[in-house]
């Protein structure tokens, strides 16, 4: 089968394993940048940019927007506003190790609450592969040890359990829906914007009077590759998929950072790093083969 036609075919997998590698490496640029300010002036500025290009974006397409995607598109806005506000704070607030291994309990949460929700359980073999790749996360972080329980870790446990929830939500509210992406993903920024212009208060201000070259080179990086295309690439392929297959592709998110630190960061990846990135990528091939035979054979 010629390149193009592979490409073609496992485009919508392709696209979701390229917003896990953009959000993989937004944690090396989270993290300097919180050592420059706050984290809602982060937030607040980061998502500020991401609305400027999202709304240049809309005013090419010319999409109108209706009702119903104004109330989905801020409602799903909000909901993403407190997943990265808890995911930056527990980053800044716990070690690598738990942050890694606890935000990953997405890849459990969200097959569950789809199954729920739709009344049609995956298979056993779904779970199983599922945990593998929560082992292998936490291979892939152990390098330094466990750190003892904080309020970094609670806020990690909560932005897994709000992800799985955003994610789940995503998946059945735009299903069958023509809503249009660009609107969505327009709508979700300016509501992330919203908020944490307001939480922040002068503190943004202070943010872009000091920052240098560096800050403002990692803000358009998490605005506009991490934010702006991720989400859009993230909305159009979670429509074309499953919650649970969109799940298990972005949870590749700990291997890209891990990646990304070694290349960039300085870090080392050991054996048992090395094991846990092969678990997880392993893991997440061998789940969305099964439960893409799981959906089309009910259909």
């Amino acid at each position: 089968m010629p390149l193009m036609q592979i490409l073609k075919k496992r485009e919508v997998d392709l696209a979701l394993l390229l917003v896990a590698a953009f959000w993989g490496g937004s944690y090396l640029a989270a993290k300097e940048l919180t050592e420059h300010t706050s984290v809602v002036a982060l937030l607040a500025i980061r998502f500020s940019i991401t609305s400027i290009a999202m709304f240049a974006i809309w005013t090419i397409k010319r999409t109108s927007i209706t009702r119903s995607e104004a109330l989905l598109g801020l409602g799903l806005g909000s909901v993403q506003a407190l997943i990265l506000f808890f995911e930056t704070s527990g980053v800044a607030r716990t070690s690598a190790t738990n942050a890694g291994l606890i935000i990953s309990l997405c890849i459990v949460l969200t097959p569950i609450l789809e199954s729920v929700a739709s009344k049609n359980w995956l298979p056993r073999s779904f779970f199983i592969t599922a945990v593998t790749a929560v082992v292998g996360v936490a291979l892939l972080v152990s390098d330094k040890g466990f750190a003892a329980p904080s309020v970094g870790d609670w806020l990690m446990l909560a932005a897994a359990v709000v992800r799985a929830i955003h994610v789940t939500s995503m998946g059945h509210l735009t299903k069958g829906k023509s809503y249009s992406s660009v609107s969505i993903t327009l709508l979700q920024s300016l509501a992330c914007a919203f908020i944490f212009l307001i939480f922040s208060g002068n503190q943004t201000i202070d943010a872009i009077k000091t920052f240098e070259s560096a800050q403002w080179a990692g803000i358009l990086y998490l605005s506009l590759i991490a934010g702006a295309l991720s989400f859009i690439l993230t909305l159009w392929g979670i429509r074309r998929t499953s919650s649970s297959r969109a799940s298990l592709l972005l949870g590749t998110e700990p291997v890209w950072a891990v990646m990304v630190g070694v290349a960039l960061g300085g870090e080392k990846l050991l054996v048992l790093g090395a094991i846990g990135a092969v678990l997880i990528v392993g893991s997440t091939y061998v789940g969305q083969a099964i439960e893409q035979k799981h959906r089309t054979s009910g259909l």
